[in-house]
């Protein structure tokens, strides 16, 4: 299925498999892909919000605002900023879902990598934990750095790791245990999540986080 913005007052276009809305575009939001004209990232974020969930419109504006690895993904910026997104909310201030967009802009993080690592960070703070860094290295106490956890705790010393698919390859598996060791020679606790503790609102990813938070002396109110 297409989505199509026409000016208002432009021809009616009935075609299969589109979906027409007629709103106001500005030229700067407008943007080209392979000579084909589309909107930019924040306008397409924006127009998000009228069919997503709020969470759902967290993650697209996480990864919108991301900082790529050029060795990875072939670029250095990313899609669009914070300051960007919340343009487009003030520049539109009656455009359906607005209101979602309001609510998820508060919620969006420079940092996040994935889908699952902004659902679990959201499932962490609703749960009234601590906000953890995003992918932040570790840095000993002799300066050096080292991995990035997903997510972390650096008073506590506690890295969350986020396990997906590829996680199961041989190859991964071993970079996976030099982690683990790692973490361990750097006094620092490791706490590892995949998808079957994301069931349920991440509840089984919380008790694991909050467990070890717990244990490292967190304490709920402080």
């Amino acid at each position: 299925m297409y989505h199509v913005i026409r000016p208002e007052g432009a021809a009616h276009l009935n075609r299969p498999h589109v979906i027409v809305h007629r709103m106001k575009l500005y030229d700067d939001e407008i943007t080209l892909l392979d000579g084909i004209p589309i909107t930019t990232p924040e306008r397409t974020w924006l127009d998000l919000a009228e069919m997503l969930t709020v969470d759902q419109l967290v993650v697209a504006g996480d990864s919108c605002v991301r900082m790529p690895r050029p060795e990875l993904e072939g670029r250095e910026a990313p899609l669009c900023s914070l300051q960007d997104l919340q343009r487009m909310i003030d520049r539109h201030k009656g455009k359906r879902g607005i209101r979602k967009a309001k609510e998820a802009i508060a919620l969006i993080r420079v940092g996040s990598d994935s889908p699952q690592e902004s659902l679990l960070r959201l499932a962490i703070v609703r749960a009234g934990l601590p906000e953890p860094e995003l992918n932040v290295p570790i840095i000993d106490d002799a300066g050096t750095r080292h991995h990035e956890p997903d997510l972390s705790y650096r008073k506590y010393r506690i890295g969350v790791e986020y396990e997906g698919e590829l996680h199961g390859e041989e190859g991964q598996i071993v970079r996976d245990i030099a982690r683990s060791e790692k973490y361990t020679a750097l006094g620092w606790t490791e706490v590892r999540i995949s998808k079957r503790h994301m069931h349920d609102h991440a509840k089984a990813a919380v008790a694991k986080v909050r467990t070890a938070l717990l244990q490292a002396g967190w304490r709920p109110g402080r």
